[in-house]
């Protein structure tokens, strides 16, 4: 006897797939993915403010590390001192990782992915900016060195890490011209370097938002923590070349205690901890709006050299960081927040 085939409309749930832990997400249509920000994890505004306060705050710290390393070099050979702190800082990051999740592994495909960024954002920008400065004026460098929010709005359109407006890029380069006015009245500003130190600077700065623009999407998969401790093993290996033969030549035993607790600073604090909070902030809002607050970097320093190193400040530099907080304000804004502000202007 058979069985009568069977009638019954009823349908079996649909199920969602299994997501497997470092797996990507399933695919989206791609309306979705034609919007970089649909991709990250929602969050709560709550949670995005605390992030971008946190990455605000890592400014105040990237702006006093100027000054600690500046001091630092004159007893520590920089790329050496750049060797030595940013391989202190991939240990106590992996040390944290093995304690806060449990293993300090790392996908093989992925490996070399963040390796490489990691060899250029934290590797290679190590080598040309120092090796620049030695040819261009400090300021000339800290004006170049500012172009990065300009450059990592542009990767990160390409990368598809976010989505490229024209409300970002203008505000990426209102803030560039308040840098430029806060560099260019202060005393460092000469203009009149060679011209590869210039072009040393320009390719320091692109490495630097290449690792924003083209890390941001890995964050989708690894929490900050995780990214940030293997790209600094990534760095740590392109700077062990150079930085070991400049520290073969270094008088060590003249190393004072403060020089000591620069480098402790910079690894621990200015590279460790201050990148892991910078990537959690660029995992919840974007690269953009995060990177847009390095523009606060060189105002900072020049408040701080203020405070601790008794330098005059010029009314100059202040109509500088009211452009540079215009440029924020503009880039965090985006389109929609742009089109509310000319709806409340009387345009009769």
């Amino acid at each position: 006897m058979t069985r009568p085939p069977s009638t019954s409309t009823r349908t079996s749930p649909e199920r969602s797939p299994k997501r497997t832990p470092g797996l990507p997400p399933p695919r989206v249509n791609r309306a979705t993915a034609a919007d970089p920000a649909a991709l990250r994890p929602a969050h709560s505004p709550r949670d995005r403010r605390i992030a971008e306060s946190g990455a605000l705050m890592v400014m105040v710290v990237w702006a006093a590390n100027f000054i600690v390393v500046k001091a630092a070099n004159h007893q520590i050979p920089p790329i050496a001192f750049a060797f030595i702190r940013f391989s202190l800082a991939a240990t106590v990051l992996l040390v944290i990782l093995r304690v806060r999740e449990g293993d300090i592994a790392m996908p093989r495909r992925d490996l070399a992915r963040v390796l490489g960024l990691g060899a250029i954002g934290f590797g290679l920008y190590q080598v040309l900016w120092p090796t620049a400065l030695q040819t261009i004026a400090a300021g000339d460098s800290a004006l170049l060195i500012a172009a990065t929010p300009v450059l990592t709005v542009l990767l990160a359109g390409v990368a598809g890490s976010d989505t490229l407006t024209r409300a970002k890029l203008a505000g990426g380069l209102v803030s560039f011209t308040g840098d430029a006015i806060v560099i260019a009245t202060g005393p460092g500003l000469s203009l009149a370097g060679s011209i590869p130190g210039d072009v040393l600077t320009l390719a320091a700065a692109l490495c630097w938002a290449t690792y924003t623009a083209f890390g941001a999407s890995v964050l989708r998969r690894y929490s900050p923590l995780r990214t940030t401790a293997w790209a600094m093993v990534g760095g740590s290996v392109v700077l062990a070349g150079p930085g070991l033969f400049q520290a073969s030549g270094a008088d060590w035993g003249a190393v004072s205690g403060a020089a000591w607790a620069g480098l402790a600073y910079s690894a621990i604090l200015a590279a460790g901890v201050a990148n892991v909070v910078v990537f959690h902030a660029i995992k919840l809002v974007g690269p953009t709006p995060v990177t847009a607050l390095q523009s606060f970097v060189p105002f900072l320093a020049v408040l701080m050299g203020a405070a601790f190193l008794s330098e005059a400040i010029r009314p100059e530099q202040i109509v500088g960081g009211v452009v540079i907080i215009l440029g924020v304000f503009v880039t965090r804004m985006g389109a929609h927040g742009m089109a509310r502000i000319r709806d409340l202007l009387p345009l009769e």
